[in-house]
């Protein structure tokens, strides 16, 4: 693998790795000599065409911001694998938006099945990728070779052979001046930019060790309905299989590992961990765990203690905190952005009353960008925010060690290509509905 890809096992200077962030959050835009084609929206009033591929909730929740971000912006084509989620989208959407011009979505644009996405990509300017993550390599690049402005949910793959093609897809994107925004919106929020900013000034010193969590209660479960396909099921249940999922250390812990990575300047060089199923481990929970813990070491010698735990009726804690050299950092997802000495003294307090919601600002952000002729490129962080997780997974799965290089170049495919609804899962039940559960100590 070239070293390129193997961030993890050099020393990286802090100086670019924290260059690279501030782009990557939108902090500045990576201006150059752009074609025609690229810089063709930069008056305000020429329609940006919008298509949205996943219209579940987090793919309509990013077209209303997109929306809101810029009044040119006009979605004018759907794809989901369900016309019932589809469906749904639309009519919320329609609820705001179905009388202005910013809503022009005819029926021969809706788009459905496993490969509605290039019809609607096909339509647009720019793409919403909003599916399970196990999809979004093939997605992403199919937009970027069709030349689209790129919003995608995080993660960005579920296995290594699709963060090495996202990471290839985004050198393409980046070299054609496309603007990419990943959903690590921490990126876009104003009390971890002020944090960063006074870590870059050296306010904090040397960050040595960290703790992050997701602890919560868990998310939704969609129960088997009568005359399903196993394709189906998965499908609609897809949070408990990690072909679609990748488990939840990687769907929603990534978040705060990715704080990890940009606060500290790296990307972690191994990872070791435990992680098992206590609580949350019927027929429908498929085969992920509910608890993984995982300690993550940098080159520079930093370690952080990683957790998430998805269990009712436990601790909820979700944030990050620091110990540098000079003092400590304490921030969260709200506003909270915390800096004390080495003492207790208060040296930073964040007020967040004046925050725009960084769910929207990435929107502002991207569009913005787009009008103005310059480029975001995010793809890199994800990728490798994605990795670090799925470094983390491996861990915790295996019980070993696991190292940047052999979680990078791992061949493990967990996403078949060519899917149909004909197709048959990557994972099956036994006899008795049970799906395989990952067991440490028993696997490679």
């Amino acid at each position: 693998m070239d070293n390129q890809d193997n961030p993890g096992k050099k020393n990286i200077s802090r100086k670019d790795f924290c260059r690279t962030a501030a782009f990557a959050a939108g902090g500045g835009l990576l201006m150059s000599s752009l074609p025609i084609g690229a810089s063709a929206f930069a008056a305000g009033n020429d329609t940006l065409k919008l298509a949205v591929v996943g219209c579940g909730g987090r793919g309509t929740g990013a077209v209303n911001q997109a929306l809101t971000a810029d009044s040119g912006v006009q979605l004018v084509a759907m794809a989901d694998a369900f016309r019932d989620r589809l469906d749904e989208s639309y009519t919320n959407l329609s609820r705001r938006y179905g009388d202005t011009n910013q809503m022009n979505v005819p029926e021969e644009h809706k788009f459905t099945g496993f490969d509605g996405f290039r019809h609607a990509i096909d339509l647009a300017d720019v793409v919403i990728l909003a599916t399970p993550p196990g999809f979004r390599p093939q997605h992403f690049e199919y937009a970027v070779d069709q030349n689209k402005h790129v919003f995608m949910e995080k993660p960005v793959a579920t296995d290594a052979p699709g963060v090495r093609q996202v990471l290839e897809a985004g050198r393409r994107a980046q070299a054609n001046n496309l603007n990419v925004v990943v959903g690590l919106q921490r990126h876009y929020q104003n009390n971890y930019r002020e944090v960063f900013d006074r870590i870059d000034r050296n306010q904090i010193g040397k960050i040595q060790s960290g703790q992050v969590y997701w602890n919560s209660g868990g998310v939704w479960v969609r129960e088997r309905e009568p005359d399903q396909t196993e394709m189906e099921y998965q499908m609609r249940n897809w949070y408990y299989f990690n072909w679609l999922c990748g488990d939840h250390i990687l769907e929603q812990h990534i978040h705060n590992i990715d704080v990890a990575n940009w606060f500290i300047g790296e990307y972690p060089e191994s990872a070791q961990g435990m992680g098992g199923r206590q609580v949350r481990t019927g027929k429908d929970h498929g085969q992920i765990y509910d608890h993984h813990f995982v300690e993550f070491t940098y080159p520079g010698g930093a370690v952080i203690a990683s957790q998430c735990r998805h269990q009712p009726n436990t601790m909820s804690r979700v944030d990050e905190v620091f110990q540098g050299t000079k003092g400590t950092i304490h921030t969260d997802g709200s506003d909270r952005g915390i800096i004390t000495s080495l003492h207790g003294n208060v040296l930073y307090d964040h007020d967040g009353s004046n925050d725009t919601n960084p769910y929207q600002q990435e929107h502002n952000e991207l569009f913005a960008s787009i009008r103005s002729g310059g480029v975001i490129s995010d793809t890199e962080i994800g990728a490798r925010s994605t990795l670090t997780a799925i470094m983390g997974r491996m861990a915790t799965y295996t019980g070993q060690v696991i190292d940047w290089d052999e979680a990078m170049n791992s061949e493990e495919v967990l996403v078949p290509d060519n899917l149909s609804w004909d197709s048959t899962p990557p994972v099956q039940p036994d006899e008795n509905g049970n799906y395989p559960v990952p067991m440490p100590g028993q696997m490679g």
